[in-house]
């Protein structure tokens, strides 16, 4: 474990451009794109690309820091994912809204079904860290803004994420818009969700 090879990384879909060096990831988004399955809204969005690896491994973390300076239009995000099938993901990333404020959140998609965490903070925001981590099919979320403090954003169960799973990066814009994500400092490495000291399981 450690810095990642990026040649271990597959589109799973393409964006609209994107430039891949061995420390960082830039990526143009399309226009229309994203991901969202039924809940609230009932329609289905699912043409986001998403760049992955796959894994075996049952407990890890990883890391990487998301640049999105140029996001400048209603919705358009970046962020990690867990892409297995259209009905089966999560997503954490910070949202454009306006000139004021942006939504820092995560989405968990189980058997067709999404739901969407959020929290308001400043437009001002540019850059964030993201750590992803599994615990067998149990995983955790957290975020930070200079990659070295992390504060927790969820934790959630995956009914699909028991065995090989795929992980990584993304970036779309909903509507009519597209812009340039970077991401960087990608790292896998031994969990940092260490196991629950608390209650004993049943």
């Amino acid at each position: 474990m450690g810095i990642m090879n990026i040649e271990d990384f597959i589109w799973t879909r393409q964006p609209e451009s994107c430039r891949i060096a061995e420390d960082r990831v830039e990526v143009v988004t399309k226009p229309h794109t994203d991901l969202w399955q039924r809940t609230y809204y009932h329609f289905r969005n699912d043409n986001a690309p998403v760049f992955q690896m796959e894994t075996e491994e049952r407990y890890f973390s990883f890391v990487v820091k998301t640049d999105f300076t140029e996001s400048h239009h209603r919705f358009d995000q970046c962020g990690i994912v867990m892409y297995l099938d259209s009905e089966n993901w999560l997503k954490a990333s910070v949202e454009y809204e306006n000139e004021i404020y942006q939504h820092l959140g995560s989405v968990v998609t189980n058997n067709g079904y999404s739901d969407w965490a959020t929290t308001a903070i400043d437009a001002s925001v540019k850059f964030m860290w993201y750590r992803f981590s599994r615990r067998e099919d149990d995983y955790c979320i957290e975020c930070s803004r200079d990659g070295i403090t992390y504060s927790q954003m969820r934790v959630c169960h995956m009914y699909q994420g028991g065995g090989k799973i795929r992980f990584g990066i993304y970036a779309c814009s909903p509507e009519d818009s597209s812009f340039r994500a970077v991401f960087s400092e990608m790292q896998m490495m031994e969990c940092q969700w260490k196991a629950h000291d608390g209650q004993q399981p049943d």
